[in-house]
């Protein structure tokens, strides 16, 4: 038993639904093309889980933010892909692959063949068992990773009212959900091996604001140690957290957010991996012609850094989708993709944006006592990275175009006194560069004349737009 496609996603989550809303943009045909998936709905925006779902007031539920509502296009419910013309197989798990063959074996035993294959199967988050602990079995022992990871934590988190709740991990799922959970008027304890909060991205100064922020809600931190095994009760709920460090907390509930794997073991010896996921070239192809990857699994040449790059965020899966789907469909016409890192963050009342790499040294402006603050990162004299807590949509705009320029940095005191202006108004003429043939950007020292900022301003709404909830 068998069914054939021309096109065929592998996986339901965020690329799929941007890959198939690009190809009905491109003409695909009805019957071309088939997505498969484990889960049981259509695919939707995965950051409305942690930013929406765990709400306990006019929480998020589908259908509202199924695909592409994180970029303010149309929602793309199951009626979309059937009007269409475009299959879903859901609750479907794949069980083999043979790139070879062009077919892939479903745990029903069906065969579906393709000609052109997307990988799109995303990541799965790291279990407790991997690092040596027993307990994800437990009744109140939560991850968040998918919508029936959600469902479960919002039963979970309905049933302890007012009590502990333990968040391990101290990565973006930690800050997300602690922050969600104390929305839910739970007493929050988060434990983390790291000396703060994110340091794969903050500076001590950022990390500091949002510790302080964080327990000025009531959280609680304990940095420095890990889990080392939980007490359960008789009916084997976890009842308290024993640390590394020898000490003890009670807990009525914990969510896991240790980090995530991409989920590529059915093409490991098929195709070229690397850092952990499908290498790909410049148009998201593998080494075999017929099977693309994007998203999580998809390990890519990011021209910004100058070398082949995993980029685990919403926004790099959506682009990265689209991308394939262009080259797939018009491959004369698409060119490489040229991707501009991203990462954003929104809790409590807080909202962040970060682009490029924070390499280098961090030079920090604004007002930390304050709403809005940030941070470029300057590495061999040039601006790589910016960083915005509390910008507007024209701010962070322009902190992305001052980023993607890459200007030459000569003084960093005087970028630290320009701050946020410096990337509403820099000079937009390239000077000349005596630093290695890229384009340079000169630090004004002039005043800002009230002629420039607006210069900035009217740049800045020309760029791209971000859409305030499940989307930057």
């Amino acid at each position: 038993m068998g069914r054939a496609f021309v096109y065929v996603i592998l996986g339901g989550g965020v690329a799929a639904g941007y890959a198939a809303d690009e190809f009905v943009k491109r003409g695909v045909l009805r019957g071309q093309l088939c997505i498969i998936s484990e889960e049981h709905v259509a695919p939707y925006e995965r950051p409305a889980l942690s930013k929406g779902y765990l709400l306990p007031e006019a929480p998020a539920r589908l259908p509202s933010f199924h695909c592409c509502v994180g970029t303010s296009g149309e929602r793309l419910t199951p009626e979309w892909y059937k009007e269409h013309g475009i299959e879903l197989i859901l609750g479907t798990r794949v069980q083999s692959a043979d790139v070879k063959r062009k077919t892939l074996l479903t745990a029903k035993g069906e065969t579906i063949s393709y000609k052109y294959l997307i990988v799109a199967t995303g990541s799965r988050a790291m279990k407790l068992e991997e690092f040596g602990l027993k307990g994800s079995d437990a009744s109140n022992v939560c991850y968040l990773r998918d919508l029936a990871d959600a469902e479960r934590l919002v039963n979970v988190l309905q049933s302890c009212d007012g009590r502990n709740a333990i968040v391990i991990g101290g990565g973006y799922i930690g800050m997300e959900c602690a922050a969600a959970l104390v929305i839910n008027k739970l007493n929050v304890t988060m434990v983390f091996p790291e000396v703060r909060l994110l340091s794969r991205l903050f500076t001590p100064k950022i990390a500091r604001y949002y510790e302080d922020f964080y327990q000025s809600k009531g959280v609680k931190f304990i940095k420095g140690t890990a889990a080392a095994s939980f007490d359960f009760s008789s009916d084997g709920q976890v009842t308290a957290v024993n640390l590394r460090d020898g000490s003890k907390v009670p807990a009525d509930m914990v969510l896991v957010g240790v980090g995530a794997r991409p989920n590529t073991s059915l093409f490991e010896g098929q195709l070229t991996m690397e850092k952990g996921g499908i290498k790909v070239d410049g148009k998201m192809q593998s080494n075999n012609s017929s099977v693309y990857a994007v998203g999580d699994v998809a390990a890519l040449p990011v021209k910004f850094f100058g070398e082949i790059r995993r980029l685990e965020h919403v926004d790099a899966a959506r682009k990265s989708a689209r991308h394939a789907v262009a080259a797939i469909m018009e491959p004369r016409k698409t060119g490489q993709l040229d991707y501009l890192p991203f990462f954003y963050s929104r809790v409590f009342t807080l909202s962040w944006q970060f682009y490029g790499d924070n390499a280098g040294e961090a030079v920090h402006f604004g007002e930390f006592s304050g709403t809005t603050f940030g941070a470029y990162w300057v590495d061999n004299s040039r601006l790589v990275g910016s960083f915005l807590e509390g910008g507007s949509k024209e701010e962070f705009d322009a902190i992305a175009q001052v980023t993607r320029l890459k200007p030459f940095i000569k003084d960093l005191g005087e970028l630290e006194r320009q701050g946020l202006e410096f990337a509403l108004s820099f000079s937009q003429k390239p000077a000349a560069d005596t630093h290695g043939g890229c384009r340079a950007l000169r630090i004004i020292n002039k005043p800002l004349y009230a002629w420039r900022a607006t210069a900035g301003l009217i740049l800045a709404i020309l760029l791209a737009a971000f859409a305030y909830w499940y989307r930057p």
